[in-house]
């Protein structure tokens, strides 16, 4: 398990470093209150971190000259204040639209590198460095025990402007051992998010979250008309300018991609799966009808997600394709009638669900048996749904308390 410290730094901020830090203060708050009026204007309030990127992402950075970390922080600080809204009024209470006012600034390790007697921070015109005030004596302070620590790792920080000064509460961590058993049986629990890949989505995980591949598509083919305008001239110049819209684009699909890998591993955390299984990649091309653009977009999110995974841990692994789309992740009956597109209909037992969904259950199951993770060792396994878990013989085990609003996808 993780044992996690916040430890509050102040810093020795020069005057016009901290003009700088504040105007980045005042556009990540710009950016939060902006993604938050968005996420009101439906009739829904949208808590989705992913469809707040996808709407408001390039929005942000075309107002604001932060960092595209700081966008990212500014968003996923948006979606929580607005998912607190969502369950106060789950719960019956008043709630109104969150509005960002307090001078603070959310900074990982993209945006902050930590020295031992400074801090460097991104800001809205290049990087500050700013010196650590520390109390004389060392020892048996915060700042010994949890910063500068060999057992703990830092992992971000948030920036405050409080009483005339700047403080840097910093985030650190280290992994403890469970001090009971009922800690060390939660610690022994194997559980795997199954994914699956393909052209109109790009990933469907089996917790029921999807990653679409429409802007994928919309900026390949953007890309192909341009390729092919300037294909058409056939001069140097024209080769030239098409070497560059190449470059363009895989920068911009690999920022996609990024996206997504971040958030499957920030999924998997969130379900404490030990395993991500996909399919096996090697003919996904021939099974999918994916373009050879989209086969080298599942090749590079799978690299993604296995470095990423590694931080954390979780083990990144491939199952034998066959048959995951036209098998029943319920009952198990395998036929082609089944799938119909992006539908599932199990001809047998009249399970219907989305075909991505359904068969990320069945990429998770597959690892679950080829590996029969847990039999032998009394250790907890299953698939992470969006509700309850799958176990290796396909059962469905519910939690022990869901609130539903409508009917549970199983």
């Amino acid at each position: 398990m993780e044992k996690r410290r916040t430890v509050p730094v102040k810093l020795n901020v020069g005057s016009d470093d901290s003009s700088l830090l504040r105007d980045t203060v005042d556009e990540f708050l710009w950016a939060a209150n902006y993604v938050t009026r968005h996420a009101f204007e439906g009739e829904y309030i949208t808590t989705s971190k992913t469809a707040l990127h996808d709407d408001t992402y390039e929005d942000v950075r075309d107002e604001t000259p932060l960092h595209s970390n700081h966008v990212q922080a500014a968003r996923n600080k948006a979606a929580e204040a607005c998912k607190s809204v969502v369950e106060k009024c789950k719960q019956g209470k008043k709630a109104s639209m969150p509005h960002f006012t307090s001078p603070h600034l959310v900074y990982d390790h993209r945006t902050a590198t930590f020295h031992d007697g400074y801090v460097s921070l991104a800001t809205t015109d290049g990087r500050i460095e700013a010196d650590y005030v520390l109390p004389d004596e060392k020892r048996d302070t915060p700042h010994a025990d949890y910063f500068f620590s060999d057992e703990y790792e830092t992992t971000g920080a948030e920036l405050h402007y409080t009483n005339g000064n700047w403080m840097l509460h910093i985030h650190c961590k280290k992994e403890v051992e469970s001090d009971t058993p009922e800690q060390d049986a939660t610690e022994n629990q194997q559980t795997v998010l199954g994914v699956d890949l393909g052209v109109n989505n790009l990933a469907v995980a089996s917790t029921g979250t999807f990653w679409t591949g429409d802007e994928f598509d919309h900026w390949r083919r953007e890309y192909e008309k341009r390729r092919g305008d300037l294909q058409e001239h056939g001069t140097r110049w024209a080769h030239e300018t098409m070497q560059g819209v190449g470059r363009k684009e895989e920068g911009r699909f690999k920022i996609t991609l990024h996206r997504i890998s971040n958030e499957l591993v920030a999924e998997a955390r969130d379900h404490e799966c030990s395993v991500i299984a996909f399919e096996d990649l090697t003919d996904i091309r021939e099974r999918t009808g994916a373009s050879w653009g989209h086969k080298w977009a599942f090749n590079r999110l799978y690299e993604y997600i296995e470095y990423k995974a590694t931080a954390y841990d979780i083990e990144v692994d491939q199952v034998p394709p066959k048959n995951t789309s036209r098998r029943c992740s319920t009952c198990g009956f395998t036929h082609p009638d089944n799938r119909e597109g992006e539908e599932f209909d199990c001809q047998k037992c009249g399970y219907e669900n989305h075909a991505g969904y359904n068969a990320a259950k069945n990429i998770g199951l597959r690892y679950l048996r080829r590996n029969q993770i847990g039999g032998d060792e009394g250790e907890s396994v299953g698939i992470a749904l969006n509700s309850g878990m799958l176990n290796a013989n396909g059962e469905y085990e519910p939690p022990a308390e869901v609130v539903r609003d409508g009917e549970a996808v199983s």
